[in-house]
């Protein structure tokens, strides 16, 4: 019979509370398409969760503001949705398994053409990034473009594993911001005594506006801004027929449209490039679906990633919850080894013994054995935070059970009974049952 080790998570989940669906639109977006869009998600919600659902507070829309995945992002951005399904406290729900609600949301909230939908859940315990996050980093001189490239290379590597549990993975490159450019004739500019530097100050200022005086009232002044209204700056035609002023004419200035002297390239630029430790970074990230465990969808990732050819220059690093659970483990584990060492050296001072105090603390060792073997008969998970915590928890108590049996024991010995006596069961019976009721009572009881 194979022995199975336990799962291992980051933070125990139980059912969630609320679920987001996050949609995004391609970049440049009207706001009235995306709303549209978030009222057929909508739909597809009720459909689900019917309406007037007593198991369900809410269910609440943000379209462009606040429709962000990240609790920190409070910009607008009309390519953004977001639908809030928060269900009741856990004790007042009837017939539902949230979980399973998650799970079929995910399944068929799907299929909406030019939209990307997400489907998660609330963070159980401490915010953390996804639980699949690959980081891929080149050089700082590296072309961005063939970052691009290899990240492209790398989901369609993952994408044909197959592996079972990874909900969607996506990469964080933004490549479809869209760019107007005023690429300007210099000649023609030239011949009309102009600069591109006082093109680009006048599209400036019809757009974001300039200073062009101040309004004193007392004590207090104001500045008077001067700008296009915001009908003439919406269409880039009235903006390229928006004249200036050039030398010229009857009264030494004359006015000639921008568009005489330019024209208009609609463009696909970078949103922006992510660095990590001063690098050019593209992540490529992903959920994990309801009943798989990320650490071994992580392993078999990195397995995979062993023997992929990476080019020179580059690498890989597993961050988000993966990172955050290798810093959780090592700061638990080296507060653990404090305590461990710091209970050791108070043994020793009071019992004057380097023989008792290793007796004692073994009892730690043995109850480490019995969490994990518990966790594997029952086909348990263990968590980081829970487990790791308990197990720190727990010296306490083991340490303060051995103390009061060998304690007693030297009681016996000093009375007179052989070493082998004293440490045989009939005389330790009621010592071991004071042992089990004495953490409760947080006192000692007397041997007799």
């Amino acid at each position: 019979m194979s022995v199975i080790p336990p799962r291992v998570v980051f933070f125990p989940e139980g059912e969630p509370n609320s679920v987001f669906v996050y949609v995004t639109m391609p970049a440049g977006t009207d706001i009235e398409v995306t709303n549209r869009v978030t009222k057929q998600v909508e739909d597809t919600i009720f459909a689900i969760i019917g309406h007037n659902n007593p198991n369900v507070e809410s269910v609440i829309t943000n379209v462009a503001v606040n429709a962000g995945q990240s609790i920190f992002e409070r910009s607008r951005q009309a390519r953004l949705s977001k639908v809030s399904v928060n269900f009741v406290e856990y004790k007042f729900r009837t017939g539902i398994s949230t979980t399973s609600v998650l799970s079929e949301m995910r399944s068929r909230i799907k299929g909406f053409p030019g939209a990307e939908i997400i489907v998660d859940r609330e963070a159980s315990g401490p915010r953390t990034g996804k639980p699949i996050n690959l980081e891929i980093r080149g050089g700082a001189k590296k072309p961005y473009t063939d970052l691009i490239r290899i990240s492209e290379q790398t989901k369609n590597f993952i994408d044909s594993l197959n592996i079972p549990g990874i909900e969607d993975l996506r990469s964080d490159a933004d490549l479809d911001k869209p760019e107007v450019i005023v690429k300007i004739d210099r000649v023609k500019a030239n011949r009309f005594g102009i600069s591109t530097a006082y093109v680009g100050m006048i599209l400036r200022t019809a757009l974001y506006g300039s200073t062009a005086s101040k309004y004193r009232e007392g004590d207090e002044e104001y500045p008077i801004n001067v700008r296009l209204k915001e009908k003439y700056r919406e269409e880039i035609s009235d903006l390229m027929n928006l004249k200036i002023p050039v030398p010229g004419g009857k009264n030494g200035l004359r006015q000639i449209p921008i568009s005489s002297i330019a024209q208009i390239e609609y463009k696909s630029s970078y949103g922006g490039i992510i660095h990590q430790e001063y690098k050019p970074t593209i992540t490529l990230g992903s959920n994990v679906l309801t009943g798989y465990n990320a650490n071994e969808i992580v392993q078999q990732i990195s397995e995979a990633l062993q023997s992929y050819d990476l080019e020179s220059g580059y690498e890989f690093v597993f961050t988000g919850e993966q990172q955050d659970q290798e810093e959780s483990s090592n700061f638990l584990m080296m507060a653990f080894l404090i305590a461990i060492a710091v209970v050791f050296l108070i043994l020793v001072s009071q019992f004057n013994s380097l023989s008792k105090p290793l007796v004692i603390l073994a009892q730690v060792l043995f109850s480490m054995i019995g969490v994990f073997l518990f966790t594997t008969i029952f086909d348990m998970s263990i968590s980081i935070i829970m487990t790791g915590m308990g197990l720190i928890a727990v010296i306490g108590i083991v340490v303060k059970n051995a103390i009061i049996l060998i304690d007693y024991i030297d009681v016996l010995i000093s009375r007179g009974m052989s070493f082998k006596e004293a440490h045989c069961l009939p005389n330790l019976t009621r010592t071991y049952i004071l042992v089990a009721i004495a953490p409760h009572f947080g006192t000692r009881w007397p041997g007799p």
